[in-house]
């Protein structure tokens, strides 16, 4: 959407794509990054230069790789990606070999599913017992706290049936949901979890519950 309609202008590029994005950080970043890209290092307004020179010598977290190395990392890549496909490379000249797009296989994730519903829980699982929902599919918002080498094993059930053993570290490698299960018949359903290795001082916080059908949610006309 940014760079739809950002009219190749920097900053409107941002500000459109932080209004339209879920987070606002990397939707923003990445429609940039794609306009510099198309336009050039050397024509990002100064406004937005002063800063990013201040850490473009600062490595990632995490990682051994600032801006500089990234930049001429995906350069090099680019040239090579270039050879490979029947390009040259002479001097300061380059020639790409015009290739005709080829359509990609259409892919829909989740397809005939629909989000209905989010149903606060605000509980630890130790006391949430079952979960009753109607549906096709739910998500588990949430959160673990322990000790910082804690990895908690939890098996989710539905109906009865095991869906998974969940592995919850406490770490920075946590999952983002605690547990989902998607593509369930249409009908009513029962969760329930089995805490494999419970600790005394950890804690495994359910926020939400966010329901699925195979028909959306209709919205009534004012």
């Amino acid at each position: 959407m940014g760079l739809l309609y950002g009219e190749g202008d920097f900053y409107k590029t941002m500000d459109i794509s932080t209004r339209c994005g879920q987070d606002s950080d990397c939707n923003p970043a990445s429609a940039a990054g794609i306009l510099a890209t198309i336009q050039g290092y050397s024509q990002i307004p100064e406004y937005w230069m002063k800063n990013l020179r201040e850490v473009e010598n600062l490595n990632f977290a995490y990682t051994d790789m600032s801006l500089n190395q990234t930049y001429q990392t995906s350069f090099k890549h680019a040239l090579q990606m270039i050879k490979r496909n029947g390009g040259s490379i002479s001097g300061d000249n380059i020639t790409i070999v015009c290739q005709t797009p080829v359509p990609v296989r259409f892919e829909q994730a989740f397809e005939g599913m629909f989000p209905i519903g989010r149903q606060e829980i605000r509980k630890e699982l130790r006391h949430l017992g079952s979960f009753t929902f109607e549906g096709t599919g739910i998500v588990f918002t949430g959160y673990i706290r322990g000790a910082k080498n804690y990895v908690a094993q939890v098996e989710m059930y539905v109906d009865g049936k095991i869906i998974e053993r969940a592995v919850l570290p406490t770490g920075k490698n946590h999952r983002v949901d605690l547990f989902w299960k998607y593509q369930l018949p249409e009908g009513k359903h029962i969760v329930t979890f089995k805490w494999l290795n419970p600790d005394s001082n950890a804690q495994i916080h359910c926020n939400d519950a966010l329901i699925y059908s195979n028909r959306p949610l209709p919205i009534p006309h004012q």
